[in-house]
């Protein structure tokens, strides 16, 4: 087989798909612990971006500004995040994550780190030593190398 060419098989990209998709969904209901996963995806966008404005979460998250408004009403309420306004633009509300809110995003990822150890730990010697190649494939394909 050439493996320069490009992959045409569409059953195996279909599997790599349907793979990666499965594994994200495992990773989720894994770390979720209380938090929905809306709110685990909301909550790591505010601490990918700072201190985004609600806007901005509206469009990171592909949701409508009202439902974006609600979901932080919730993460204000559960302590995990505070609303102020705009130093420039009094119209704007920022978002940020409080300190109880980066113990969120740690322990929500910690958990999930904790399930892969698991999952490859219960994996041959032999499987356990692709892990590696694997994650530099991924990233190599995500563009993240």
């Amino acid at each position: 087989m050439d493996n320069s060419a490009p992959l045409t098989d569409p059953e195996l990209v279909a599997r790599l798909r349907r793979s990666v998709t499965r594994m994200n969904r495992r990773l989720r209901q894994s770390a979720l612990g209380g938090v929905s996963p809306a709110q685990a995806s909301m909550l790591a966008v505010i601490n990918a971006l700072g201190s985004p404005s609600l806007g901005d979460l509206a469009t990171a998250e592909q949701i409508q500004p009202p439902s974006v408004t609600r979901m932080v009403r919730t993460l204000v309420d559960a302590g995990w995040v505070t609303t102020t306004d705009d130093e420039v633009d009094r119209r704007c509300t920022r978002v940020a994550l409080t300190a109880a809110g980066r113990r969120e995003v740690a322990e929500i990822r910690q958990r999930k780190n904790e399930f892969l150890v698991e999952r490859i730990a219960q994996l041959s010697p032999d499987d356990r030593t692709n892990v590696r190649p694997l994650v530099e494939l991924l990233e190599h394909l995500l563009g993240d190398a």
